[in-house]
């Protein structure tokens, strides 16, 4: 079997991973793509502080070491991950941070996620899956999204001078948000995140452009923005506070991608378990890649799962394109100019909406796998590793310092594995 497909063009209504459609029908799948992920790929730098430009330049460049790491063979794109946002928040918290440090961090985060595809490339999975059960996995994720939580409030009350034209738009950007993702047709839910975005930044232009009821949005730097130009990349600066605080972060990619994979395989009938070290590593190193530029980590997407789903097209040469065209917006500094001007109430509103959702869409994970919360075992873990990570409890050891995340990753665990000692033999 040759290292990548051969393509075949495509017969049936369900195109598989080494099939392919027309060069149109490509160039449109792979735009729809691009699409389902944009809202969460530049929402997520935006909320870090990075430059939303250099996020969708590093989205496409991680996107095709994925397709090439994987022989082409994963239907996947690798957008920003919110993984990220409480632990980058967190660094760029610290007195004399800079995003140069949480670059750094998401380095280490990248090598210790490449180090784990390694191991299971050589390996085999089943060790990832013994240590990190769904139980520890879903724990983890809401304790990142609780983590959020006075930071998405800090944003909702404008840092402490809120107003209620401020307030009124970011709830109502919520409400968007929600009732797109409850009543909308199953093509607009994948992109909720985007559309309510627009739908806030329409309202703030009709009443602040328009009326002049509250500020309005300024296109002055717009207007002075080359059409075509590298972005603005940052260099990494590795210090060890920080990258303790975000290396914890690699459990949530490796829960993330794990499950991508096994979706992948379930609804395109095909196993792909051999892919998944593979995987692993292709994400770990476009994290790594990402970093070292200014960019965010990365992740797989579960909306691509679902506008694959909805299509029945598979083809990894759809996100070969979607790739391309994400470079491209990110050699645009006129199209990162016009993501500059989202208002901060708008950001707002995604903040509360987007954070929540993190801990609500971990805690599915508990949900879709049944577990067992009348087991003080489960029910333990998950207690006090949320405590820990939702009152960010940080370990001081000397010049060593573990973040809330880090110390209920740790929790999760440890506790989980001292509480099942002598239990199965039991």
């Amino acid at each position: 079997m040759s290292y990548f497909p051969t393509w075949r063009p495509a017969t049936g209504s369900v195109v598989m991973p080494d099939e392919r459609l027309p060069a149109a029908q490509s160039a449109t799948m792979g735009l729809q793509h691009l699409l389902a992920m944009s809202g969460s790929t530049i929402v997520a730098p935006i909320l870090m502080g990075f430059d939303p430009n250099v996020a969708v330049f590093f989205s496409g460049i991680g996107t095709l070491l994925f397709f090439v790491l994987t022989g082409g063979r994963v239907p996947s794109y690798l957008g920003s991950s919110f993984a990220f946002i409480a632990v980058v928040l967190a660094v760029m918290g610290q007195e004399g941070a800079t995003i140069g440090h949480a670059l750094g961090g998401i380095i280490a985060c990248g090598a210790v996620y490449a180090l784990i595809g390694l191991i299971v490339m050589l390996v085999g999975a089943n060790w990832v899956e013994k240590l990190m059960p769904p139980v520890v996995t879903g724990t983890i994720g809401v304790a990142i999204g609780l983590n959020l939580a006075p930071v998405a409030v800090q944003q909702l009350n404008a840092f402490g001078n809120p107003t209620a034209a401020h307030i009124t738009i970011a709830l109502l950007t919520v409400l968007f948000m929600a009732l797109i993702s409850c009543y909308g047709p199953q093509s607009t839910r994948r992109v909720s995140v985007l559309l309510a975005l627009v739908l806030g930044y329409l309202l703030v232009l009709i009443c602040g452009n328009g009326l002049g009821l509250i500020p309005g949005i300024d296109f002055s730097k717009v207007a002075g923005a080359a059409w075509f130009g590298l972005p603005q990349f940052q260099s990494p600066e590795f210090h060890w506070p920080a990258m303790t605080l975000i290396a914890p972060v690699a459990i949530v990619l490796v829960a993330e991608n794990l499950g991508h994979i096994k979706a992948l395989g379930s609804i395109t009938g095909q196993n792909m378990d051999r892919y998944i070290g593979r995987g692993f590593l292709a994400d770990g190193l476009a994290t790594m890649v990402a970093g070292s530029g200014g960019g965010t980590g990365v992740t797989t997407y579960a909306e691509n799962i679902g506008v694959m789903a909805m299509t029945k097209v598979y083809s990894t040469l759809v996100f070969v394109i979607a790739a391309f065209v994400a470079i491209l917006l990110g050699l645009s500094p006129k199209f990162g100019a016009m993501l500059q001007t989202i208002p901060a109430p708008v950001l707002a509103g995604l903040s509360v909406s987007v954070f929540g959702l993190i801990a609500s869409a971990m805690a599915r994970i508990w949900v879709v796998n049944k577990v067992d919360f009348t087991d003080p075992r489960n029910l333990f873990t998950v207690g006090v590793a949320l405590v820990l990570g939702a009152g960010d409890f940080t370990l001081k050891i000397g010049d060593f310092a573990l973040g809330g995340i880090g110390t209920s990753t740790l929790a999760a665990l440890i506790l989980y594995q001292i509480l099942g000692i002598g239990r199965k033999a039991a």
